[in-house]
């Protein structure tokens, strides 16, 4: 995709102070979209943040757990462009422990943020998109929410559930001209991954194929191409960016 193909569309992405959710919001405005980060974090001082956010960034203060500091983040962005056509859910936290020693706290915790979150953005997305008559909803999965992993029960069962809520809201909106898709990363490359114990990380690269790991860029591009006029013909799917790791 090149820049102004995405031109004149407005982009919500959750979680974009992050280093998928940076890079998807980069990838968006080099497209030509007006990217909106929906944080608690601003672009400036987020967890990923290794330098000045683009010119064109936009924040808007959201808590993705709470009903209404989403739906103020929607009305806001409506108000001020008056329209919405593409929303991402990159949003995500994880709390790792085998399940005997994971804390009810830990899980709540996973699913408010991972799955709770991507409900209520498509909770109050979903009709701005109506109303336009076309929309794009990608939720940032993980290839652990469909095999599971030793120690990540939380975080896989809420990327589990992020493919049911797609699979459904997608056959819901359909009709409407909104699709909705999963993408499902391997380990990816960001400042907070590569803060990992080594051998953690040597394990996910040999799981590969192509004997490398992947980088926020790669899951961008692929999120561009699900909002993009290549994918128009394209929802309740799940794609995956792992190098080969799933397999």
């Amino acid at each position: 995709m090149t820049r102004g193909d995405l031109a004149g569309k407005v982009a919500l992405v959750t979680g974009g102070s992050g280093g998928i959710g940076r890079a998807i919001i980069a990838a968006l405005e080099d497209a030509g979209a007006t990217a909106v980060s929906l944080d608690l974090a601003d672009l400036q001082s987020g967890p990923s943040a290794t330098g000045p956010a683009s010119a064109g960034a936009r924040w808007i203060r959201c808590d993705v757990r709470d009903d209404a500091s989403v739906a103020a983040a929607i009305a806001q962005t409506v108000d001020a462009y008056d329209r919405i056509d593409i929303a991402i859910h990159a949003a995500g936290i994880a709390r790792d422990a085998v399940v005997w020693k994971l804390s009810v706290d830990d899980w709540d915790a996973v699913q408010q943020v991972n799955l709770r979150g991507a409900f209520l953005l498509l909770r109050h997305t979903v009709p701005v998109m109506r109303r336009g008559g076309a929309g794009r909803v990608v939720l940032i999965g993980s290839i652990n929410g469909s095999r599971g992993k030793v120690g990540t029960s939380a975080y896989s069962a809420s990327k589990a559930g992020l493919i049911g809520l797609a699979k459904s809201v997608s056959r819901e909106a359909g009709r409407f001209g909104v699709l909705v898709n999963v993408v499902e990363p391997g380990w990816v490359r960001t400042p907070l991954t590569e803060k990992v114990d080594e051998k953690i990380r040597q394990a996910a690269l040999a799981e590969t194929q192509l004997g490398e790991l992947v980088d926020p860029e790669d899951v961008a591009a692929t999120v561009l191409f699900l909002c993009g006029s290549g994918a128009r013909r394209v929802t309740g799917q799940v794609l995956r960016v792992d190098a080969g790791q799933y397999l």
